[in-house]
């Protein structure tokens, strides 16, 4: 067998539950400023030399402005057909934060969205399916 360099790109998404108080408000999309555009997750690629933990940590302070606490992992998302750009493997998060998300580098808005107010028809790459089994998973 022949090894080739050539692998995935490697990324995080991030579903952040805002809660004011202890009271849990909806989890954060974001618009995107870069094709594909649309609404996505907040995300993006992990460094060389970095933990995806910390590439996560990191992407959400980036495209929100909000510091999350991981809580756990939703699973790994790796579909080649997943980003129409070229292959990606994503690590997905959900995390908890506090606070209004405010967009910045590839997010044009970021904004709070009610569980049953997903607009799940704007959503870009696989990112219904990944919300669709986060709300699966959810346990409240």
């Amino acid at each position: 067998m022949t090894f080739s360099p050539k692998t995935p790109y490697l990324s995080v998404d991030g579903i952040i539950e805002i809660y004011e108080t202890d009271t849990f408000k909806g989890i954060v999309l974001i618009e995107r400023k870069n094709e594909p555009r649309g609404l996505a997750l907040p995300g993006g690629f992990v460094d060389v030399g970095e933990t995806v933990e910390n590439a996560l940590i990191r992407e959400m302070k980036e495209e929100t402005n909000l510091d999350v606490t991981i809580n756990r992992l939703l699973g790994i998302y790796s579909d080649p057909a997943r980003d129409p750009r070229f292959h990606t493997a994503s690590v997905v998060y959900v995390a908890s934060a506090e606070g209004e998300p405010k967009g910045g580098d590839d997010a044009k808005k970021a904004k709070v969205y009610a569980l049953n107010a997903i607009p799940f028809d704007e959503l870009v790459f696989d990112h219904a399916k990944i919300v669709e089994d986060y709300l699966s998973s959810r346990k409240d």
